[in-house]
């Protein structure tokens, strides 16, 4: 894996599933990865700290965990909170879930954003890996993390954990993903002025209410190479939200592009472009579900819908 392009994504783009990688967002060394094989279920025990924490909250919105701090754990643990009545998860199955991981110190919300975690891929955290594995769909699993498998002596200054600091996760495991693929946006699209070379474009949002779909309008199709699920994307772009119509997030203003793979960013974000060809200049209407989940407690840009207009430079297949 390239740690540098995962760690590339520009923080109001990241996803939840930046973090969960093995070896990213601030560990200087990956942990190994799990001696379990991928097809096989994780063999994570429940115990008196997982067990010990109450969870309250609407299943898939963001839970409220409760503990007794400071945890600080030697070995992982999981308890099922809620037992789902759906299949059981499987090795391969692409996850929608809701993540929200809490200090074991303070016992804070360090964040809560939905994503979505490929079961069984040992390039995950096996800390966060444990809370989809071989679970019924539909159940919120409880894990406790020690730092050695997260995010170890480094800690994650930008998300706040502190070096040697345990974690408590908290996971509902909500469906398996059906590929998402935006829509044409064909109503209320924006208004784009490309100005000169190294300028910021200008985008209007109009005047009406936001798409509850995700949608995409292509201002100029591309001819060069198609970016694949998992490349690294060089790009420009724009951030806006519909809400307030303030821009949160540019690369233009940072006078150079963004790379970054697509799966590590946020899913309408993604899905928009993968299939779009290099030179392709596009503007995307993202709800949000496919955003930063519908609590606006949860995150800055929680409960908002996001446009992002985006020109596609360059991609690249993830390195072996």
């Amino acid at each position: 894996m390239n740690r540098a392009l995962r760690r590339a994504a520009p923080i109001a783009l990241a996803s939840a599933a930046a973090l969960l990688l093995a070896g990213c967002a601030g560990s200087s060394t990956p942990p190994e990865a799990s001696e379990t094989p991928a097809a096989e279920c994780m063999d994570v025990a429940s115990g008196a700290l997982s067990e010990g924490v109450t969870v309250e909250g609407e299943f898939a919105g963001s839970p409220t965990a409760t503990f007794t701090t400071p945890v600080e754990a030697t070995a992982l643990e999981r308890t099922i909170a809620i037992e789902g009545d759906g299949d059981d998860t499987v090795a391969g199955d692409a996850v929608n879930v809701v993540v929200t991981a809490y200090s074991g110190t303070s016992g804070e919300q360090v964040f809560s954003q939905p994503t979505t975690i490929d079961s069984g891929n040992d390039q995950i955290f096996e800390a966060f890996r444990a809370g989809v594995d071989c679970v019924p769909l539909g159940s919120r699993t409880v894990t406790v993390a020690p730092p050695e498998l997260l995010y170890g002596d480094q800690g994650n200054e930008s998300i706040g954990v502190a070096p040697g600091e345990t974690l408590v996760i908290v996971m509902d495991v909500v469906e398996v993903q059906e590929p998402l693929k935006p829509s044409e946006w064909t109503e209320n699209v924006p208004e784009v002025e490309f100005g000169a070379e190294g300028e910021s474009p200008t985008v209007t949002i109009p005047d009406a209410e936001p798409s509850t779909e995700l949608q995409m309008h292509v201002i100029e199709e591309g001819d060069g190479d198609t970016v694949q699920a998992g490349d690294s994307v060089t790009l420009q772009y724009k951030g806006i939200s519909w809400d307030s119509g303030e821009v949160f997030d540019e690369s233009y203003a940072r006078g150079e592009p963004a790379t970054f793979p697509t799966d590590g960013v946020i899913q309408g974000f993604g899905a928009a472009l993968v299939g779009q060809k290099v030179g392709t200049k596009l503007i995307v209407t993202i709800p949000p579900e496919y955003a930063y989940g519908t609590d606006p407690a949860a995150h800055d840009l929680g409960g908002q819908t996001l446009v992002f207009l985006v020109e596609i430079e360059g991609t690249e297949p993830p390195a072996e």
